[in-house]
């Protein structure tokens, strides 16, 4: 009873395929994701403080509830060359799975006569999923015993709750933790992180690589932050998400044939993410800059990459890990409010690719990058209690991703990864998304 209520529970809260800056969202809620995602220094509702900087809660002086909840669509597609004797064969596969939601909650508690403001909240703040049909006309998709990988699907959705303070040191100056406890689940097929059954040239039986099933792990960490108003307009910010420390995955598979495979398993945390921000308000205009930089280098799961080696010093077949960079996220936001009841934002998000040229093989079933975002909203101010807010999103991967497909047979010492020469694989993505927000403020 208590998994099934945590699988809906996330199910509720989480989307597989909304990966933005690496495998993270860009923002959280209608006005946050309006913003492009700036909020160190600009708290603008209580979601965004929450999510990048909770000593910006200090700004909230009453009980806040806020809930969004948004329709979010994808378009990946995978394209692979393989050299022939006849010449290069080519071929592309679009993603098939269609429209995820993507919801929201918060809450603050604030009291104009308190250097105190407490919140809580549930947010799906990290995922990546593809969904890649069997294709005969695209080598990687060809199925596994013409050495493609056949039908390719991953979900992986990461369900956080956090615990938010804030305490004024002054009027000028605020502090804030924030405690997370999160739960993640895992999905592939077929699996990377499981020894493949080899062809019997190679002394199996030719199974090929094993479908996982849905695998569970719970995650601790926190985030610290620091926010100063001047008092006139300029704003800074500033806040550090620990990384996220996991349980291991605990994967059980099945081979094509209905059989059972080896169990495997994997750990992947949340990476540690740095922000600082500016902010600047004159008159009806609020400005939000933020720079972030996520530490995938030293994450686990991310850190490591390249096949993984028996004792005898042969492959196994499974990989280590995605080998991720660490990238640098930038994040812009407008808020225009000329307009009775009708503030108008504007917002841009720019990403660095955290996929090596070398790994793209690798990152197969992570494949939703985007370089550029831009968004627009609006909110509807009802009266002093209600609030409606919306944003369009539109996110675009820029220039493919790509590399060369790896086989186990080309491994040497000068090749350890095993490229194939004159061989490719690469993907690219454009997403879009509709998101609706509403707050209810308890006025006395």
């Amino acid at each position: 009873m208590k998994t099934n209520f945590l699988n809906y529970l996330l199910l509720f809260f989480t989307t597989a395929v909304f990966s933005q800056a690496g495998h993270i969202m860009q923002g959280v809620g209608a006005v946050n994701m309006s913003m492009g995602g700036a909020s160190t220094a600009q708290p603008l509702d209580i979601s965004g403080a929450i999510q990048w900087n909770p000593a910006a809660l200090s700004t909230f002086d009453k009980k806040i509830m806020k809930l969004d909840v948004g329709l979010f669509f994808s378009s990946p597609e995978l394209f692979s060359t393989v050299p022939t004797p006849n010449g290069p064969f080519s071929g592309n596969t679009k993603d098939d799975r269609g429209m995820s939601p993507m919801p929201a909650l918060a809450m603050v508690w604030g009291n104009e006569s308190s250097k105190h403001t407490f919140g809580v909240s549930a947010f799906g703040i990290s995922g990546f999923g593809v969904t890649f049909p069997e294709s005969m006309s695209n080598p990687i998709n060809m199925p596994q015993n013409m050495r493609g990988f056949g039908h390719i699907e991953s979900d992986y959705i990461l369900l956080q709750v956090g615990l938010s303070y804030a305490y004024k040191l002054s009027n000028k100056f605020s502090i804030g933790i924030q405690p997370n406890i999160n739960y993640a689940t895992l999905e592939l097929a077929p699996n990377p992180l499981a020894s493949p059954d080899f062809p019997p040239e190679m002394g199996g039986t030719g199974k090929g690589y094993p479908t996982s099933d849905k695998a569970s792990a719970i995650g601790y960490g926190a985030q610290f932050g620091l926010f100063f108003d001047s008092g006139m307009g300029l704003k800074l910010g500033a806040s550090y998400k620990t990384a996220q420390k996991f349980s291991e995955f605990e994967f059980s598979n099945t081979y094509l044939d209905g059989s059972q495979a080896p169990d495997a398993q994997f750990q992947m945390d949340y990476p540690a993410i740095m922000s600082i921000g500016l902010g600047y308000s004159e008159g009806n205009i609020d400005l939000a800059l933020d720079f972030r930089r996520v530490m995938y280098e030293e994450t686990e799961g991310f850190k490591t990459s390249g096949w993984q080696f028996a004792s005898n010093g042969f492959p196994t077949g499974s990989v280590n890990g995605f080998g991720w960079k660490n990238i640098s996220i930038l994040s812009a936001g407008l808020q225009y409010k000329g307009i009775n009841k009708l503030p108008l934002r504007f917002g841009y998000t720019y990403s660095s690719n955290p996929i090596p040229k070398e790994l793209v093989f690798f990152n197969i079933p992570a494949t939703a990058i985007i370089k550029d975002a831009y968004q627009f909203g609006l909110s509807y101010e009802i009266n002093d209690t209600w609030k409606l807010d919306a944003v369009y999103h539109y996110g675009d991967s820029g220039d493919a991703t790509s590399g060369n497909i790896l086989d186990l047979a080309q491994i040497s010492p000068n090749n350890l990864l095993g490229a194939v020469p004159g061989s490719e694989v690469s993907y690219e993505m454009t997403t879009s998304m509709i998101q609706f927000g509403i707050s209810y403020t308890f006025n006395k």
